[in-house]
C-alpha cells in the first residue's frame, strides 16, 4: 500500500484506510458533505466527500476500514483528499498494523530500559511506587505499553507514552550528573510517573481520542490520584515526600497557563519541567520534519511561535 506521509499534492489516492473520524455537515450553500479523516500507521490526512449521495460513495462510518478513490490537493497550506469513490472493506482485506502509527523503537526494549532505572532508585518508599505500578500490575503496564502520549501534537502514536516516559527520565538522570542538588530518587521516580494519568485520559488505539476522565479532569490530575492511592497503600509513607512527588507530577508543565495547577517549587520540579518540555518540543519537531514533503523553510508554526527550517536543506 502507499503511505499517507507518500503522497503530495497532485497524487491520485487508491488504497485502503482507517476511517478515524466522519462528521457530516453542511456548505454555505446549504449543499450536504462529508468530513473524514483517514489514518495509517504513517499518520492522517483530511478527506471531503462532496457529494455523499453518489452511487459510489458506500455507506461506513468510523472506525470502518474503507476503500477509498480521491485526488489529492492542497489546502490553506495542508494535503487533504477529493474523495470520488468509498468502498467499505470486509475483515481480511487489510492488515490492522498497516494503520496504527507505532513507536520507531522497540517497546520490549523500551520497557527493559525503563525498568532498569526503576531497579536504581533506592529510595524503599519511592521505590515501591513505581514497583507497585510497573513490577505489579501487569494490566497498568500493558496499557502504558500500548498507550499514546498525546492525541496529535507529539508521540501521538502506540507506544509515544513509554517513549516520551524514557527520553524524560534519561534527561533527568543526565541533569543529576551535572546538578548535585537534585535528588535523583524524587526526580527519576517523578518522571517515570508524572504522564501515567494519560492511561486514563486517552483511549487507546484506533480511537486515540479524551475519555470522560480526560475531559473533565486531565492527566496530571488523574496521575497525582493515581499515584496519591498507591502510596497510601505503603505502610509509613513519608508525608513530605509524598507532597514532593505529589508536586513534581502537577507542575511539570511548569506554568499555569499550560495546565498545571501548580507552579514548580522544588528544583526536582524545576528540573522535571524542563525535560518534559525539551523532549515534547523535540519530539514535534522531528515530527514535522518527517511529515513534511516541503523543502527549505516549512512556514509559521504555532506551536513555536516562528517559521520553521530543516536543517542541512539546500
Amino acid at each position: 500500500m502507499k503511505y499517507i506521509k507518500d503522497y503530495k499534492e497532485g497524487d491520485r489516492l487508491s488504497d485502503i484506510y482507517l476511517c478515524k473520524h466522519k462528521q457530516s455537515a453542511v456548505t454555505k450553500n446549504g449543499k450536504p458533505y462529508d468530513n473524514v479523516i483517514l489514518q495509517d500507521k504513517t499518520g492522517t490526512i483530511d478527506a471531503k466527500i462532496w457529494d455523499p449521495n453518489n452511487a459510489g460513495i458506500e455507506d461506513f462510518d468510523s472506525m470502518d476500514y474503507i476503500e477509498v478513490y480521491g485526488d489529492v490537493t492542497s489546502f490553506q497550506g495542508a494535503l487533504q483528499v477529493n474523495v470520488k469513490r468509498v468502498r467499505k472493506c470486509r475483515e481480511g482485506e487489510y492488515t490492522p498494523a498497516d494503520y496504527l502509527p507505532v513507536s520507531k523503537f522497540g517497546i520490549p526494549e523500551m520497557t527493559e530500559e525503563l525498568l532498569k532505572f526503576i531497579g536504581s532508585v533506592k529510595n524503599p518508599y519511592l521505590h515501591g511506587v513505581l514497583e507497585a505500578f510497573f513490577v505489579k500490575d501487569p494490566d497498568f503496564l500493558k496499557a502504558f505499553q500500548q498507550s499514546s502520549a498525546a492525541k496529535t501534537v507529539h508521540h501521538g502514536f502506540v507506544g509515544g507514552l513509554l517513549q516520551h516516559t524514557l527520553a524524560v527520565t534519561k534527561l533527568c538522570d543526565y541533569y543529576c550528573t551535572q546538578y548535585p542538588i537534585l535528588n535523583r530518587d524524587l526526580l527519576l521516580t517523578a518522571a517515570i510517573c508524572h504522564d501515567i494519568g494519560k492511561i486514563k485520559e486517552l483511549s487507546l488505539f484506533p480511537l486515540n481520542d479524551y475519555t470522560e476522565d480526560g475531559q473533565f479532569l486531565g492527566h496530571i490530575v488523574i496521575g497525582t490520584e493515581m499515584v496519591g492511592e498507591k502510596i497510601r497503600q505503603i505502610e509509613d509513607f513519608p508525608v513530605l515526600l509524598a507532597n514532593e512527588l505529589k508536586h513534581c507530577i502537577l507542575s511539570h508543565h511548569g506554568e499555569l497557563e499550560f495546565g498545571s495547577p501548580k507552579k514548580p517549587a522544588i528544583v526536582e520540579a524545576v528540573a522535571l519541567s524542563y525535560a518534559d518540555n525539551t523532549d515534547a518540543k523535540m519530539e514535534t519537531f522531528t515530527e514535522i520534519l518527517e511529515n513534511s514533503a516541503e523543502k527549505g523553510w516549512l512556514g509559521y508554526n504555532r506551536l513555536f511561535e516562528s517559521n520553521l527550517r530543516g536543517t542541512g536543506v539546500e
